[in-house]
């Protein structure tokens, strides 16, 4: 296989994205991407169903994951590579996290209910099953079907966004465990859609804590933001990463798939890295 495109961004219903894996691969086989990650918030369940259909529909599948984590009271998310998904520690590590997932978005509930809102805790989790991992998303999606709020992204910047009236933090680890534990199950680590948010010392910071990576590609970036993470990519010796970010759904974002990937030189370069 060679010039292939490759997203290594992408959600199943695992976590908050709409597709299960399988109809996932059957989506961006469309869009002539042959290498993917399937990277679910704080979850890995979604991978052996991944690497089972893409084998049989000529799709790699690289085993991924995203994982919540706070560096200086700040939330970011750590995508993590190649990593030995079955690993003990890292299960464990999920389970717990999934778990406080759970207890924070039931107070988010909670809030929401004391605002007006008439959604119930339990009829989300049943709907988005025991094996997924249950996120803020989630509950956007359920407030816009009540009719709460008329779109899904309403939900964020009126009540469950950072700091609005139904916000709750999330109990996260620190980055250097994330980065850590990605390591110790031999996988790669990578800075998720830095943005503007994660520059200069903070950036910085996790470089030292040891992050392997930055995802370069993605629909939040501008040039400006590229350019600026390039530099400190060829400066610090680091690999670089993208993806689609795809959930499907009510977020519409369809028409990232195949628009932003990377290709087989970054792959290569990052094999390169695990096998030194």
């Amino acid at each position: 296989m060679t010039n292939y495109r490759a997203d290594l961004h992408l959600h199943t219903n695992y976590s908050d994205g709409v597709l299960s894996p399988s109809r996932l691969i059957d989506l961006v086989r469309k869009h002539d991407i042959s290498v993917i990650s399937i990277t679910d918030h704080d979850n890995v369940s979604g991978i052996d169903e991944a690497l089972e259909y893409g084998s049989l529909n000529g799709i790699k599948v690289i085993p991924g994951v995203e994982i919540s984590a706070d560096i200086e009271e700040q939330e970011i998310h750590i995508l993590g590579y190649f990593l030995d998904y079955k690993n003990p520690a890292l299960t464990e590590f999920l389970k717990k996290s999934r778990q406080k997932r759970l207890e924070r978005n039931a107070k988010i509930v909670y809030k929401l209910n004391e605002l007006g809102s008439k959604i119930n805790f339990e009829d989300i989790l049943k709907k988005v099953g025991t094996g997924s991992s249950l996120g803020r998303p989630h509950i956007a999606m359920e407030l816009h079907d009540e009719g709460f709020v008329k779109t899904y992204y309403e939900a964020f910047y009126k009540y469950i966004g950072d700091d609005k009236t139904a916000f709750v933090r999330k109990s996260n680890p620190d980055t250097k465990e994330v980065i850590d534990l990605i390591s110790q199950c031999k996988g790669l680590s990578f800075i998720a859609h830095p943005g503007k948010l994660i520059r200069d010392d903070l950036l910085m910071k996790l470089i030292e804590q040891g992050i392997d990576g930055i995802e370069l590609v993605h629909p939040s970036h501008d040039k400006e933001s590229m350019s600026y993470f390039n530099k400190i990519i060829s400066e610090k010796f680091l690999l670089s990463s993208g993806g689609s970010d795809f959930h499907g759904g009510i977020k519409n974002d369809s028409g990232s798939l195949g628009k932003f990937v990377i290709s087989e030189t970054e792959i290569i370069n990052m094999k390169r890295r695990l096998f030194i």
